[in-house]
């Protein structure tokens, strides 16, 4: 071989490209892009849709899942507790309560009849103490009642009495029916017993209370002359006299008008006598009430 011939070939060697290197650099480029998306798909990004889509598909919590984050951890509020102990306290009455029963019921339950037969006639026998008894009770409060009754019309009739008899004592004032009954002297010739006469033919027709120029005229009441006037308890009254009398109109004035009586009694002495009717007397003159000395009262 000449050394013309072996010139080319080693020319040729040298001027060769390096392509080799070239693909082996792509190769690696393309595999490392796929890892890198692997790797993202495993983290949850979706390489078409992106993060968002892997936020939306996460899974939504199911409705015990809620009830058991609501129960836990407790939270109680004051009142919630008050309920829990009241609650607590009602159970357990009516657990005690039906343990009772239960108990009375498996001792019935095991008795004999002798037994049973002495428990009922107990209960029988309680029943009737328990009757008597409320009768009994019924019976004193209806006393009681009546008794309250009673006292309360004791009292009522105690003090209309008090009333009547103050009104005819003279120590209390009195209003009613009655006449007004007015004696004129201008000869100054009435004298005490013929004005004493006219309270007492009032009282034998009914009157029951009399006043004379401002004098209360009582049981005891008596009239004498003190020169031209007239004098009555000590107290002196001139005319003209005037009566005020509590009492039925219809027999008072009659009383008065009769033949030879007070009114014509007093005409005969040059007085003149006017007697009116009246639907409303009032008699205010009080006397003082007097203790007795001697009188008591023999009521117990």
């Amino acid at each position: 071989m000449s050394h013309q011939d072996e010139q080319p070939e080693h020319t040729l060697r040298k001027e060769l490209p390096p392509e080799a290197p070239a693909r082996t650099g792509g190769a690696d480029e393309t595999a490392a892009a796929r890892d890198a998306s692997a790797r993202a798909t495993g983290a949850g990004a979706d390489p078409v849709t992106g993060p968002d889509s892997a936020e939306r598909a996460a899974p939504e919590l199911t409705g015990r899942d809620r009830l058991a984050e609501g129960l836990w951890p407790l939270r109680f509020t004051r009142a919630q507790l008050v309920v829990a102990v009241l609650l607590f306290g009602l159970g357990f009455g009516l657990a005690v309560q039906v343990a009772s029963h239960s108990e009375t019921d498996s001792a019935l339950r095991g008795a004999r009849q002798e037994d049973l037969v002495r428990i009922l006639d107990e209960l029988d026998d309680r029943t009737q103490r328990l009757e008597d008894e409320k009768q009994g009770l019924d019976k004193q409060r209806q006393e009681l009642e009546n008794s309250s009754d009673q006292a309360e019309e004791a009292r009522r009739q105690t003090l209309e009495k008090e009333r009547q008899l103050g009104i005819l004592a003279g120590t209390v004032a009195a209003q009613g029916p009655g006449i007004t009954m007015t004696v004129q002297d201008p000869k100054r010739s009435v004298q005490a017993d013929m004005l004493l006469d006219a309270v007492q033919e009032l009282r034998a027709a009914g009157a029951e209370a009399i006043e004379v120029n401002g004098v209360r005229v009582v049981v005891n009441t008596y009239l004498t002359d003190s020169g031209k006037s007239v004098e009555v308890d000590g107290n002196k009254i001139n005319a003209p006299y005037r009566f005020q009398v509590i009492g039925k109109p219809q027999d008072l004035e009659p009383a008065l008008n009769i033949p030879g009586g007070v009114v014509q009694t007093l005409e005969k002495e040059q007085a003149t006598v006017a007697v009116q009717r009246s639907d409303k007397i009032t008699v205010d003159a009080l006397r003082a009430p007097k203790q007795p000395d001697y009188a008591r009262s023999s009521s117990p």
